[in-house]
């Protein structure tokens, strides 16, 4: 069986013969999936601008923050450059890439999608503002955002992709950044359009948040998200998670970023991905285990291989054990 139908097997939880790994920023020979951006936001010497025209600002290796708001006036609406869906380069080095890591599962990556993009068009707290005392203004802006990457993910399928990836937090470390209500009047019906055409395409929806978005997990599986990156598992009470969604969507989970993966010892991340497998893949399928180096923020390098590891093998050996069914 090929990597990609193992990491299919996973996501429709139709029995893998281990759990398949994303590997997002190194190793990627070891990956069953491979994630290509194909919005421009790192671009230039510094790999500091954007195609949406905004340009990075950074106090360390991180990704930063863009320099300033670009809408500072509704009228600026108007007058703003947007950026061109259908560039020619957009997926000029697709194949390439495709032809090097061969028979895996691609994702299209949209690379920061919607309401970020929002807030870093508009700014962060005046974006918060306008969702109650401007709507009617920033569902214009919402509305160019979205179209720009829905005219992006009606090409994906020709270029060789399974699955297109929307990356949005919506989560601080304890809630959700605004009501569920209003995100549900909001933005909701605006996801749906694009996982609608995605899934017309042929694609799967892959939806990343950071923080804890609990309350609106049942809202983006009714919507159609396939592949869902929690990726701040400690945040989460994992058994309440796997009882409550386990068997509904592909869970993408890493070892805790900012706690396990960090400072925690090789027992307790073989724990922690063993805590994973047991809740959330035990459904024929059912996760996707993510590794990312985060030297950046404190991982050290042996902490690094001990969550290739624990992955590794236990994600092998559960399903071996029990039939493909952990």
């Amino acid at each position: 069986m090929s990597r990609r139908e193992q990491v299919k097997r996973a996501i429709h939880r139709t029995g893998p013969d281990y759990v398949p790994l994303l590997f997002f920023n190194r190793d990627l020979h070891q990956s069953d999936c491979i994630v290509i951006d194909i919005v421009r936001n790192f671009e230039g010497e510094g790999k500091n601008l954007s195609e949406w025209g905004f340009t990075w600002k950074r106090k360390d290796e991180t990704m930063g923050q863009p320099e300033g708001a670009l809408i500072r006036e509704w009228s600026d609406l108007q007058s703003f450059d947007w950026p061109d869906p259908y560039s020619p380069q957009r997926f000029a080095h697709v194949a390439p890439l495709q032809k090097q890591y061969g028979d895996r599962y691609y994702i299209a990556s949209l690379v920061l999608t919607g309401f970020t993009i929002m807030t870093f068009l508009r700014g962060f707290s005046q974006t918060l503002e306008d969702l109650i005392l401007a709507p009617d203004s920033l569902a214009q802006l919402a509305d160019r955002v979205f179209a720009f990457e829905t005219d992006i993910i009606e090409q994906c399928a020709d270029h060789g992709f399974q699955a297109v990836a929307f990356y949005d937090d919506w989560g601080d470390q304890s809630r959700l950044l605004i009501s569920p209500a209003l995100w549900r009047e909001f933005f909701k019906p605006r996801y749906q359009k694009q996982f609608d055409r995605a899934h017309r395409a042929g694609l799967d929806v892959y939806f990343h948040s950071c923080g804890n978005i609990i309350d609106i997990v049942p809202d983006l599986i009714e919507i159609g998200v396939d592949l869902l990156n929690l990726s701040q598992p400690n945040l989460y009470d994992m058994q309440q998670v796997g009882r409550q969604f386990g068997g509904q969507v592909c869970f993408v989970c890493p070892v805790s970023y900012q706690t396990t993966s960090i400072s925690g010892t090789r027992e307790e991340i073989f724990r922690a991905v063993s805590d994973l497998i047991e809740n959330l893949g035990n459904y024929n399928g059912g996760l996707v285990g993510y590794i990312e180096e985060y030297q950046s923020i404190g991982l050290s390098e042996k902490n690094y291989h001990y969550c290739v590891q624990a992955f590794q093998s236990l994600g092998r050996m559960a399903y071996t054990l029990s039939g493909k069914k952990p």
